[in-house]
């Protein structure tokens, strides 16, 4: 739809409807590129919007994408927390590969795992911040009580796996994709490669031996048992 069609939401269903057009438009842009690269004109342009009636719906794009970012933890948190539930014990090579296997499968979330602390919550409303704030520790703290169950943690370890789990695979993600041309420069020089970062088996590794060194409130779970 062109810009000229864009007609002003009026009635309540019709706001939640171009809200979410923009936010799956926003989603898009991010897919295809970066959530640092979509800029606001990009988006309105996908909806078919003027970018100034986009700000009746939210105040910046930053708001968006930290909308964005809310349901991504949503999303990942009642994945994981299924298929723990489905668990009776675990080690922590299984957590390991849980954890990295689906939050790796999510590279947006991995984008705004970064992007979220250092710029989309700068740049909108307190109630905003709040609003996602707490829906990442509900989200945080239900995978956590379920790390708990399985892997015979205390709370406050299990919301530490989680928390460096999470943390980690923004700032590993953030590392391995700095883009064509970077990657392509490091590639070219071996005294660079080191820069070159392979997420999964740093992620895995460091998941693993995090479980390992916390003190366990049960009897240790093990595949052979």
């Amino acid at each position: 739809m062109g810009t000229d069609q864009f007609q002003r939401a009026r009635s309540p269903q019709a706001k939640l409807q171009r809200e979410l057009a923009i936010l799956e438009a926003a989603r898009r842009l991010a897919t295809e590129n970066s959530v640092r690269e979509v800029t606001l004109t990009e988006i309105a342009a996908v909806v078919g919007m003027h970018k100034s009636a986009m700000l009746r719906y939210f105040e910046t794009r930053e708001e968006i994408f930290l909308r964005i970012a809310g349901t991504e933890w949503r999303d990942w948190s009642d994945e994981v927390c299924s298929r723990l539930s489905a668990t009776e014990g675990a080690d922590g090579s299984w957590i390991a590969e849980l954890l990295v296997t689906t939050l790796l499968e999510r590279p947006m979330f991995c984008d705004l795992l970064v992007q979220a602390p250092l710029n989309l919550e700068k740049n909108v409303s307190l109630d905003s911040v709040r609003q996602f704030k707490l829906r990442a520790i509900a989200a945080n703290r239900s995978v956590a009580v379920e790390l708990q169950r399985v892997a015979g943690l205390d709370l406050s370890a299990a919301v530490d796996v989680v928390t460096v789990a999470t943390s980690m695979a923004g700032a590993l993600w953030q590392m391995a994709e700095p883009g064509p041309r970077l990657r392509e420069f490091y590639r070219s020089d071996p005294q660079l490669s080191h820069a070159i970062v392979e997420v999964a088996p740093r992620l895995r590794r460091t998941i693993e031996a995090l479980v390992a060194g916390f003190p366990s409130t049960e009897p240790r779970w093990s595949a052979d048992d």
